[in-house]
């Protein structure tokens, strides 16, 4: 039986907020936590660091740095969302690092600090030989010295996988692993046939949400959660159920959330309730995100989707750097001009056609409810 019951919801991977040289600016950091949460109408989970955050291109030291950061900033905004009569957030880590001891040193750091779950891609850790065997003779007697567990979830994503022949976690593996009391889920960044494999896993638990599957594909969501309607609606939704073993992902992981959080709140919510109408119109909006930040390089699409978040963030006034990491492709200036532009156009689009609830604000722009005062 599982000790923690993975948060079902929103899960934001959180942007690393940088100075031109690299350094992380933990009161800008700090800011975007604030932000994200959006006074309870965000994030239900906070998820730092991680691909989104550029987590393959930090210093070990910086990543421990994220860690201590976000679960410090933790306390303000949950004594926030106490007073607002709010849920509070949970905080995963990213404990991955680019060696065994680097990732039981992240674990045990995350462990001290209080985090909510830890989050790990084992395909990304350079020596990590056979996955089960580092979590039966690693891990597992780790948190046996502590005396308690960190909730572990698997982390999937073939873009930070370190060997090409060896994209995803095999299946039998996460079945192993899922037997582990203390692995409590996976998040998956890939197609949804590859997200089934995953869902056996989770079948010997008599209880939804035991073993917790969540979607890194954001806008798959659209698709596995969209009601039925008539014999082809039908047979969609039977070939969803047959890929995805009768198991539905309990969360959503969504990088654009960091400028959109409540938009995307509401997303969640409108297809983990159905709602055809409000799934269609998020999917219409959202599912420009990623064109916005899509440019012509050498006679090809090139995605910066990294970059054009944090430029739309500091045009806000939301951090005050919108610099990338070192290797993260980065907007020239005649891109920022135009993902100025666009973006734009987008938040006027999003604000003409939804409630301005789900609006996403800065604190100064809602009342002392966490209610936005304009739209």
């Amino acid at each position: 039986m599982k000790c923690y019951r993975p948060r079902e919801g929103l899960s934001i991977p959180v942007l690393t907020v940088l100075d031109e040289e690299g350094r992380l600016l933990e009161s800008e950091q700090r800011r975007l936590l604030r932000y994200l949460v959006q006074s309870g109408f965000g994030a239900d989970i906070l998820f730092s660091p991680g691909t989104t955050g550029e987590w393959p291109r930090l210093v070990h030291a910086h990543r421990q740095q994220l860690m201590a950061i976000v679960l410090d900033e933790r306390r303000a905004i949950t004594e926030r969302l106490r007073r607002l009569g709010r849920p509070p957030v949970e905080v995963w880590v990213g404990v991955t690092g680019q060696t065994r001891a680097q990732t039981l040193a992240n674990m045990e750091l995350a462990l001290e600090l209080g985090a909510d779950a830890g989050v790990i891609a084992p395909l990304s850790i350079e020596d990590i030989g056979d996955v089960v065997t580092f979590f039966h003779r690693e891990v597992t007697p780790l948190f046996e010295r502590k005396g308690r567990e960190l909730p572990l979830l698997l982390y999937d994503n073939a873009e930070i996988a370190l060997h090409p022949k060896i994209p995803h976690i095999r299946t039998r593996d996460v079945k192993r692993l899922s037997r582990l009391p203390y692995v409590c889920g996976i998040k998956v960044t890939a197609p949804r046939s590859v997200l089934g494999h995953y869902t056996k896993a989770a079948l010997h638990f008599n209880e939804r949400g035991e073993f917790g599957i969540y979607v890194g594909e954001a806008m798959l969501i659209f698709d596995l959660f969209r009601p039925t309607r008539g014999l082809f609606g039908k047979i969609r939704e039977a070939w969803n159920l047959y890929l995805l073993h009768h198991a539905l992902p309990i969360g959503v992981v969504a990088g654009p959330a960091n400028v959109f959080p409540r938009e995307w709140q509401k997303a969640w919510r409108a297809c983990a309730a159905g709602d055809e109408e409000l799934m269609s119109q998020y999917r219409r909006l959202l599912g420009e995100m990623e064109r916005l930040c899509t440019f012509s390089e050498n006679g090809r699409p090139v995605l910066k989707l990294i970059a054009g978040m944090k430029h739309m963030l500091f045009r806000e006034g939301i951090i005050a750097s919108d610099h990338v990491a070192p290797g993260t492709p980065a907007l020239t200036p005649e891109q920022k001009t135009l993902i100025a532009e666009r973006y734009v156009r987008l938040k006027e689009q999003i604000r003409a056609h939804t409630d301005p609830l789900w609006h996403s604000r800065t604190e100064e722009d809602e009342t002392p409810h966490g209610i936005p005062t304009r739209s």
